[in-house]
């Protein structure tokens, strides 16, 4: 199925049944995801089951099927598209010989890698602290209690007592730099609605396009790939609308389904841009046949982080590979409610720069009504 690589990290994947539909788009993206993370797929391993084993998650029989899949093909790793317990995770690996890793720390790996500023990487390293303080499980097997001599000698302490201690104090050391971070953020808001400029953030699923949008906006050359999490840590312009004058627009990093919660709270203090905007565009892969999943696992963290009262406008993106047209579509109300256009080919782009200069003028009304 998948061809032996030349070098890098070699993977079994296993995605289990269990009966909640879009089986194949779901392994389509966990295919992304560990390609994302640096590694080669060299066989998936699946099948149906009610629940998840207690034990071994996929049951004893499917567990000797992918043991025997590491031998053969000499892999490095087995990949999980479900979120383990540790006393699973620690049963899996001790059967298989190999490295388990799931879901959310699959997630987690490609954070730390794509992570660039500083802000982004004192998230990701949280959020795989506070991940990984919930199970010490691998690593963490010599852990027993410290043994005497030149050294050695301490307060008799367990080590898996002193990991967690030591693990305990990074954590509040990161939670303090994010907060100091976090008050320099509301600084600049403040300023930015005292200016009475219109702050408008790109929100989506995972390679939906937002940050080739926001360099067709803005020119601002932001990095832009056609990989899941390209972008991860927020980029703002200010970006100059004919009829509405200057807007803030912020590129955000973008959600996926089953987002680990760690990542959500580590993340809260960036999300926050994307809850105090004035508007969201919804970037949509338009192409994708999975959209109205990604649409509802949108919506559910934005209602995570409290952005959810945010007006949006969905923007329709990558036209250029469907049959469809560029253009506007309004609700009832005559307000705009959707864009269609492709962010590659620029076809539709003025519909949008159109649509924030209409949402901009509609908040300078609001804004002298209250006045």
């Amino acid at each position: 199925m998948f061809e032996r690589p030349a070098s890098g990290e070699r993977a079994i994947l296993v995605q289990l049944d269990f009966g909640a539909g879009d089986f194949d788009e779901r392994l389509s993206e966990f295919s992304l995801l560990v390609g994302s993370a640096g590694a080669t797929p060299l066989a998936v391993v699946s099948g149906k089951r009610a629940r998840p084993d207690s034990a071994m998650f996929a049951g004893k029989g499917k567990a000797e099927q992918i043991a025997e899949l590491v031998r053969s093909h000499a892999a490095d790793l087995v990949v999980f598209n479900h979120e383990l317990a540790p006393g699973q995770q620690r049963n899996l690996e001790r059967l298989l010989q190999c490295r388990v890793v799931d879901r959310s720390s699959l997630i987690l790996d490609i954070f730390a890698l794509r992570a660039k500023s500083h802000e982004g990487k004192l998230q990701v390293e949280l959020a795989q602290l506070q991940h990984l303080a919930t199970r010490l499980v691998r690593g963490w097997t010599h852990l027993e209690r410290q043994k005497g001599g030149i050294g050695l000698r301490g307060p008799g302490e367990k080590q898996l007592e002193t990991d967690r201690r030591l693990l305990g104090k990074r954590v509040a050391v990161l939670k303090d730099r994010l907060r100091q971070l976090q008050r320099q953020r509301e600084v600049r808001r403040r300023a930015r609605v005292r200016g009475n400029v219109l702050s408008v953030s790109l929100v989506g699923y995972t390679n939906a396009g937002k940050s080739t949008l926001f360099n067709s906006l803005t020119k601002a050359g932001a990095y832009a790939a056609d990989q899941l999490f390209a972008t991860l840590d927020t980029t703002s312009r200010r970006l100059f609308i004919e009829g509405a004058g200057g807007i803030v627009l912020s590129d955000t990093v973008g959600f996926i389904r089953d987002l680990p919660h760690a990542l959500v709270a580590a993340f809260h203090a960036t999300l926050e841009e994307t809850a105090q905007a004035d508007l969201l565009l919804h970037v949509i892969d338009a192409a994708s046949a999975d959209r109205d999943q990604q649409i509802s696992a949108v919506n559910t963290v934005l209602r995570e982080i409290g952005a959810d009262h945010v007006p949006q406008i969905m923007v329709w993106n990558k036209l250029d590979l469907t049959a469809a047209r560029p253009g506007i579509e309004r609700d009832d109300c005559g307000n705009i409610s959707s864009v269609r256009l492709s962010a590659r080919t620029g076809a539709g782009v003025p519909d949008l720069r159109e649509a924030l200069a209409e949402a901009a003028s509609v908040r300078e009304e609001q804004s002298v009504a209250v006045a």
